[in-house]
Protein backbone atom coordinates (compact mmCIF):
# COMPACT_ATOMS: atom_id res chain seq x y z
CA UNK A 1 0.00 0.00 0.00
CA UNK A 2 1.35 3.43 -0.99
CA UNK A 3 0.68 6.23 1.50
CA UNK A 4 1.69 9.84 0.88
CA UNK A 5 0.65 11.56 4.10
CA UNK A 6 1.92 10.97 7.62
CA UNK A 7 -1.55 11.16 9.26
CA UNK A 8 -2.84 8.46 6.89
CA UNK A 9 0.15 6.28 7.69
CA UNK A 10 -0.42 6.71 11.41
CA UNK A 11 -4.06 5.63 10.99
CA UNK A 12 -2.91 2.42 9.29
CA UNK A 13 -0.24 1.80 11.91
CA UNK A 14 -2.70 2.27 14.73
CA UNK A 15 -4.66 -0.72 13.39
CA UNK A 16 -1.48 -2.80 13.42
CA UNK A 17 -0.54 -1.72 16.92
CA UNK A 18 -3.98 -2.64 18.20
CA UNK A 19 -3.14 -6.16 17.02
CA UNK A 20 0.15 -5.86 18.94
CA UNK A 21 2.15 -6.08 15.73
CA UNK A 22 5.87 -5.35 15.85
CA UNK A 23 6.65 -2.57 13.37
CA UNK A 24 9.89 -2.43 11.38
CA UNK A 25 11.00 0.71 9.54
CA UNK A 26 13.30 0.69 6.50
CA UNK A 27 14.20 4.31 5.63
CA UNK A 28 15.29 4.82 2.00
CA UNK A 29 15.66 7.58 -0.57
CA UNK A 30 14.21 5.39 -3.30
CA UNK A 31 15.80 4.11 -6.51
CA UNK A 32 15.50 0.74 -4.83
CA UNK A 33 17.76 -2.20 -5.61
CA UNK A 34 18.11 -5.70 -4.21
CA UNK A 35 20.02 -4.35 -1.21
CA UNK A 36 16.95 -2.41 -0.14
CA UNK A 37 14.76 -5.46 -0.67
CA UNK A 38 17.15 -7.44 1.54
CA UNK A 39 16.59 -4.87 4.30
CA UNK A 40 12.83 -5.37 4.01
CA UNK A 41 13.39 -9.12 4.19
CA UNK A 42 15.46 -8.64 7.36
CA UNK A 43 12.68 -6.49 8.84
CA UNK A 44 10.07 -9.15 8.19
CA UNK A 45 12.23 -11.76 9.90
CA UNK A 46 11.66 -10.04 13.25
CA UNK A 47 8.60 -7.82 12.67
CA UNK A 48 4.97 -8.41 11.75
CA UNK A 49 4.78 -5.37 9.47
CA UNK A 50 7.38 -3.42 7.51
CA UNK A 51 7.17 0.26 6.62
CA UNK A 52 9.46 1.46 3.82
CA UNK A 53 9.89 5.21 3.62
CA UNK A 54 10.87 6.71 0.26
CA UNK A 55 11.98 10.31 0.64
CA UNK A 56 14.88 12.16 -0.98
CA UNK A 57 15.83 14.25 2.01
CA UNK A 58 17.06 17.72 0.96
CA UNK A 59 18.75 18.59 4.26
CA UNK A 60 21.37 15.84 3.98
CA UNK A 61 22.75 17.07 0.65
CA UNK A 62 25.54 19.62 0.78
CA UNK A 63 25.66 19.69 -3.03
CA UNK A 64 22.51 20.95 -4.79
CA UNK A 65 23.53 19.33 -8.07
CA UNK A 66 23.80 15.95 -6.33
CA UNK A 67 20.29 16.43 -4.90
CA UNK A 68 18.90 17.31 -8.34
CA UNK A 69 20.56 14.31 -10.01
CA UNK A 70 19.57 11.79 -7.36
CA UNK A 71 17.49 9.09 -9.14
CA UNK A 72 13.76 9.10 -8.45
CA UNK A 73 11.59 6.17 -9.57
CA UNK A 74 8.71 6.08 -7.12
CA UNK A 75 6.25 4.13 -9.28
CA UNK A 76 8.88 1.54 -10.18
CA UNK A 77 10.01 1.31 -6.54
CA UNK A 78 6.47 0.63 -5.35
CA UNK A 79 6.03 -2.12 -7.94
CA UNK A 80 9.28 -3.75 -6.80
CA UNK A 81 8.18 -3.76 -3.18
CA UNK A 82 4.69 -5.00 -3.97
CA UNK A 83 6.09 -7.86 -6.06
CA UNK A 84 8.46 -9.02 -3.32
CA UNK A 85 6.60 -8.08 -0.12
CA UNK A 86 2.96 -7.22 -0.98
CA UNK A 87 1.83 -6.41 2.57
CA UNK A 88 4.50 -3.75 3.11
CA UNK A 89 3.42 -0.16 3.72
CA UNK A 90 5.25 2.33 1.48
CA UNK A 91 5.43 5.84 2.92
CA UNK A 92 6.35 8.45 0.29
CA UNK A 93 5.68 11.90 1.77
CA UNK A 94 6.44 15.24 0.15
CA UNK A 95 8.83 17.79 1.64
CA UNK A 96 6.01 19.84 3.15
CA UNK A 97 4.64 16.83 5.04
CA UNK A 98 8.02 16.24 6.65
CA UNK A 99 9.34 19.78 7.11
CA UNK A 100 6.45 22.19 6.71
CA UNK A 101 7.48 25.67 5.62
CA UNK A 102 11.01 25.49 7.11
CA UNK A 103 13.26 23.01 5.35
CA UNK A 104 16.08 23.06 7.87
CA UNK A 105 18.17 20.48 9.68
CA UNK A 106 18.37 20.27 13.43
CA UNK A 107 21.78 20.41 15.08
CA UNK A 108 22.95 17.33 16.95
CA UNK A 109 26.07 16.65 18.97
CA UNK A 110 27.11 13.27 17.63
CA UNK A 111 30.64 13.61 18.98
CA UNK A 112 33.67 12.15 17.21
CA UNK A 113 31.71 9.84 14.92
CA UNK A 114 30.80 12.73 12.58
CA UNK A 115 34.09 14.66 12.63
CA UNK A 116 35.90 12.65 9.97
CA UNK A 117 35.32 10.92 6.63
CA UNK A 118 31.75 11.72 5.50
CA UNK A 119 31.44 14.31 8.25
CA UNK A 120 34.55 16.09 7.00
CA UNK A 121 33.74 16.00 3.31
CA UNK A 122 29.96 16.52 3.49
CA UNK A 123 29.38 19.45 5.81
CA UNK A 124 26.03 19.26 7.60
CA UNK A 125 25.20 15.86 6.08
CA UNK A 126 24.70 14.02 9.35
CA UNK A 127 22.55 16.73 10.88
CA UNK A 128 20.27 16.23 7.88
CA UNK A 129 20.32 12.46 8.36
CA UNK A 130 19.58 12.81 12.06
CA UNK A 131 16.73 15.23 11.35
CA UNK A 132 14.89 13.03 8.86
CA UNK A 133 15.37 9.82 10.83
CA UNK A 134 14.18 11.46 14.05
CA UNK A 135 11.06 12.70 12.25
CA UNK A 136 10.41 9.31 10.68
CA UNK A 137 10.74 7.68 14.09
CA UNK A 138 8.24 10.19 15.50
CA UNK A 139 5.76 9.47 12.70
CA UNK A 140 6.10 5.68 12.50
CA UNK A 141 7.08 4.89 16.12
CA UNK A 142 8.75 1.64 15.00
CA UNK A 143 9.94 -1.10 17.29
CA UNK A 144 12.93 -1.74 14.99
CA UNK A 145 14.69 0.19 12.22
CA UNK A 146 16.98 -1.38 9.64
CA UNK A 147 20.05 0.21 8.02
CA UNK A 148 22.71 -1.22 5.72
CA UNK A 149 26.34 -1.41 6.79
CA UNK A 150 27.42 0.11 3.47
CA UNK A 151 26.76 3.43 5.20
CA UNK A 152 28.48 2.31 8.40
CA UNK A 153 29.18 5.83 9.62
CA UNK A 154 25.50 6.66 9.13
CA UNK A 155 24.57 3.51 11.06
CA UNK A 156 26.71 4.68 13.98
CA UNK A 157 25.07 8.13 13.77
CA UNK A 158 21.60 6.58 13.98
CA UNK A 159 22.66 4.54 17.00
CA UNK A 160 23.90 7.75 18.62
CA UNK A 161 20.70 9.57 17.66
CA UNK A 162 18.63 6.98 19.52
CA UNK A 163 20.90 7.39 22.53
CA UNK A 164 20.55 11.20 22.43
CA UNK A 165 16.79 11.30 21.88
CA UNK A 166 16.04 8.19 23.94
CA UNK A 167 13.60 6.92 21.34
CA UNK A 168 12.32 3.38 22.03
CA UNK A 169 13.54 1.81 18.79
CA UNK A 170 16.10 -0.93 18.26
CA UNK A 171 18.58 -0.27 15.44
CA UNK A 172 19.55 -3.26 13.31
CA UNK A 173 22.62 -3.09 11.06
CA UNK A 174 22.43 -5.34 7.99
CA UNK A 175 25.24 -6.74 5.87
CA UNK A 176 26.28 -4.81 2.74
CA UNK A 177 24.79 -6.26 -0.43
CA UNK A 178 27.24 -6.46 -3.34
CA UNK A 179 27.34 -7.02 -7.08
CA UNK A 180 29.14 -10.14 -8.33
CA UNK A 181 32.21 -7.93 -8.83
CA UNK A 182 32.14 -6.88 -5.16
CA UNK A 183 30.89 -3.35 -5.87
CA UNK A 184 28.55 -2.31 -3.07
CA UNK A 185 24.99 -1.96 -4.31
CA UNK A 186 23.91 1.67 -4.31
CA UNK A 187 21.26 3.83 -5.94
CA UNK A 188 24.12 5.95 -7.31
CA UNK A 189 25.33 2.98 -9.36
CA UNK A 190 22.48 3.79 -11.78
CA UNK A 191 24.51 6.78 -12.93
CA UNK A 192 27.45 4.59 -13.97
CA UNK A 193 27.91 3.18 -17.46
CA UNK A 194 28.44 -0.56 -17.75
CA UNK A 195 32.18 0.05 -18.21
CA UNK A 196 32.37 2.37 -15.20
CA UNK A 197 30.46 -0.10 -13.06
CA UNK A 198 32.95 -2.83 -13.96
CA UNK A 199 35.91 -0.52 -13.27
CA UNK A 200 34.40 0.52 -9.94
CA UNK A 201 35.12 -2.92 -8.50
CA UNK A 202 38.55 -1.48 -7.66
CA UNK A 203 36.93 0.09 -4.59
CA UNK A 204 36.12 -3.28 -3.07
CA UNK A 205 39.41 -4.75 -4.30
CA UNK A 206 41.25 -2.01 -2.40
CA UNK A 207 39.32 -2.81 0.77
CA UNK A 208 40.03 -6.53 0.37
CA UNK A 209 43.74 -5.81 -0.12
CA UNK A 210 43.76 -3.84 3.12
CA UNK A 211 41.89 -6.60 4.95
CA UNK A 212 44.36 -9.22 3.72
CA UNK A 213 47.41 -7.18 4.76
CA UNK A 214 46.02 -5.58 7.91
CA UNK A 215 47.87 -7.77 10.42
CA UNK A 216 51.30 -7.55 8.81
CA UNK A 217 51.37 -3.96 7.48
CA UNK A 218 51.26 -0.64 9.30
CA UNK A 219 48.31 1.69 8.79
CA UNK A 220 50.59 4.20 7.05
CA UNK A 221 51.76 1.53 4.59
CA UNK A 222 48.20 0.38 3.92
CA UNK A 223 47.08 3.92 3.18
CA UNK A 224 50.01 4.40 0.82
CA UNK A 225 49.15 1.16 -1.03
CA UNK A 226 45.55 2.32 -1.56
CA UNK A 227 46.65 5.77 -2.75
CA UNK A 228 49.07 4.21 -5.26
CA UNK A 229 46.36 1.84 -6.47
CA UNK A 230 44.04 4.75 -7.27
CA UNK A 231 46.77 6.90 -8.80
CA UNK A 232 47.15 4.18 -11.41
CA UNK A 233 43.44 4.48 -12.32
CA UNK A 234 42.89 7.47 -14.64
CA UNK A 235 39.09 7.42 -14.33
CA UNK A 236 39.03 7.50 -10.53
CA UNK A 237 39.68 10.15 -7.92
CA UNK A 238 40.23 8.97 -4.36
CA UNK A 239 38.57 11.41 -1.97
CA UNK A 240 39.61 9.65 1.23
CA UNK A 241 40.76 6.34 2.63
CA UNK A 242 40.85 5.87 6.39
CA UNK A 243 41.13 3.11 8.95
CA UNK A 244 39.14 3.87 12.09
CA UNK A 245 38.04 2.14 15.27
CA UNK A 246 34.39 1.16 15.03
CA UNK A 247 33.36 2.79 18.30
CA UNK A 248 34.50 6.40 17.87
CA UNK A 249 35.25 6.38 14.10
CA UNK A 250 38.44 8.36 14.63
CA UNK A 251 41.03 7.65 11.91
CA UNK A 252 44.02 5.82 13.35
CA UNK A 253 47.74 6.09 12.73
CA UNK A 254 48.62 2.94 14.68
CA UNK A 255 46.87 -0.19 15.89
CA UNK A 256 45.86 -0.77 19.49
CA UNK A 257 45.16 -4.15 21.10
CA UNK A 258 41.57 -5.25 21.72
CA UNK A 259 40.24 -2.69 19.23
CA UNK A 260 37.96 -3.39 16.28
CA UNK A 261 38.89 -1.57 13.07
CA UNK A 262 37.12 -0.84 9.83
CA UNK A 263 38.40 0.59 6.54
CA UNK A 264 36.45 3.43 4.90
CA UNK A 265 36.74 4.76 1.37
CA UNK A 266 35.14 7.39 -0.87
CA UNK A 267 36.00 7.83 -4.54
CA UNK A 268 34.67 9.56 -7.62
CA UNK A 269 34.04 7.71 -10.87
CA UNK A 270 33.61 10.58 -13.31
CA UNK A 271 31.06 12.74 -11.41
CA UNK A 272 29.59 9.88 -9.35
CA UNK A 273 30.67 9.61 -5.73
CA UNK A 274 30.79 6.10 -4.26
CA UNK A 275 31.51 4.99 -0.69
CA UNK A 276 32.24 1.63 0.89
CA UNK A 277 33.75 0.11 4.02
CA UNK A 278 34.89 -3.25 5.34
CA UNK A 279 35.55 -4.79 8.75
CA UNK A 280 39.25 -5.59 9.13
CA UNK A 281 39.77 -7.66 12.28
CA UNK A 282 36.40 -8.92 13.42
Amino acid sequence: MLINQSHRLQTELEKAKQKQYKIGLVPTMGALHSGHLALIGEALQVCDLAVVSIFVNPTQFNNFSDLEKYPRHLEHDVLKIQAAYPDTLVFAPDVNDIYGAHVEAENFDFGSITKFMEGEFRTGHFNGVGTIVKRLFNIVKPDYAFFGEKDFQQLRVIQKLVEITQQPVQIVGCKTQREASGLAKSSRNERLSATQKEEAKIIYEALQMVSTNFKKNSIADLKKQVELLFKAQPNFELEYFEIADVKDLVPCISKKPNTKYRAFIAAFVNQVRLIDNLALNY
